[in-house]
């Protein structure tokens, strides 16, 4: 068998269903939608989720915890990222901003001790995490929290 020869298999190949064509069709008058009734207007219909007016489940279903409205969202850049600036460079927000290491500021900066840092460098950032700071210090750099 060849590619040129596959076939697709009989009943495959539906044919759409052309409705309010007419009573020859068999799909004419009222276009299988019935007689009259919601179902049957022209943008009738239930929304979803209703359950013909008793209470819908995402309302029976009971509210568990909230959303701290004063939670801070940090911008997260790793030691390991940091390995593409030069030897003594300073690291702010601003520049990890410009080179597209982080999208947004958010809240601030935060640095993480993944992976591990091969250059000295001086970071200027809103928080840092333990492990990172060691890091950057075995190198001979530091860290600012601003």
């Amino acid at each position: 068998m060849k590619l040129n020869e596959l076939k697709a298999p009989p009943g495959a190949n539906k044919r759409t269903k052309r409705v309010g064509r007419g009573p020859g069709s068999g799909h004419g008058k009222t276009s299988t939608r019935g007689h009259k009734g919601q179902k049957a207007r022209s943008g009738g219909g239930v929304r979803p989720g209703f359950e013909g007016g008793q209470m819908p489940l995402q309302r029976r279903v009971p509210k568990r915890g909230f959303t701290n409205i004063f939670k801070k969202e940090y911008a997260i850049v790793n030691v390991k990222d940091l390995n593409v600036f030069e030897n003594d460079s300073e690291i702010t927000p601003e520049v990890l901003l410009e080179t597209g290491m982080i999208s947004k500021l958010l809240c601030g900066v935060k640095l993480l001790g993944d992976g591990e840092l091969q250059k000295k460098l001086t970071i200027k950032v809103h928080k840092v995490s333990g492990q990172a700071e060691e890091k950057v210090k075995a190198q001979g750099g530091r860290v600012e929290v601003i």
